[in-house]
């Protein structure tokens, strides 16, 4: 690879990482090329782009950006390095990780650090805390709930007391009319 080829590389995967907010590196050592092509189908399948790139390309492109990724270097970035981009959601690859080990009987995929909105999780072990991350969207709904529970609770308080008054003037109308 030329140094021109891989300045392009680095730059497209800065600009990536710069416009993906959510991306997985995973270490995929071991697995069969069989294996791989059904990793890559899943990824595909759910839309997640997977690429198998070098970490010394990642590492470059990681530098240009203001987060700090640092953490990364020495555990995450070292032996062999795919990396899942999502879009839309931190969880996506977190799920699809889970699912693969599961659905293929074994443990070969493995996390080895995420960024998720910018938050680092560094080894296999933060897979359960991904899955278990809300998304923005399930954030601001339990946000619009909670602001909406006092209000529902006054209206169905008032409901009801109009009710029970209504009843009780209807009561004293038949009494009076008997």
């Amino acid at each position: 690879m030329t140094r021109e080829e891989k300045g392009a590389i680095i730059e497209e995967l800065s600009e990536k990482f710069k416009t993906v907010p959510y991306f997985y590196i995973t270490d995929a050592s071991g697995m069969s090329v069989a294996e791989v092509n059904k990793l890559r189908r899943m990824c595909f399948d759910q839309g997640i782009e997977y690429r198998v790139i070098k970490n010394t390309l990642i590492r470059k492109a990681l530098e240009t950006l203001d987060t700090d990724y640092t953490s990364f270097d020495g555990t995450v970035l070292a032996g062999f390095s795919g990396v899942m981009f999502h879009a839309e959601s931190g969880k996506v690859p977190a799920k699809l990780i889970k699912q693969y080990r599961k659905e293929a009987g074994n443990d070969k995929l493995k996390l080895k650090g995420a960024s998720v909105d910018y938050s680092l999780f560094i080894g296999h072990d933060q897979l359960e805390t991904l899955l278990t991350l809300k998304t923005k969207n399930e954030l601001i709904g339990d946000v619009i709930a909670l602001l909406q529970s006092p209000a529902k609770n006054v209206i169905s308080g008032l409901q009801s007391g109009g009710n029970k008054l209504a009843g009780i003037l209807k009561t004293l109308s038949e009494r009076e009319a008997a």
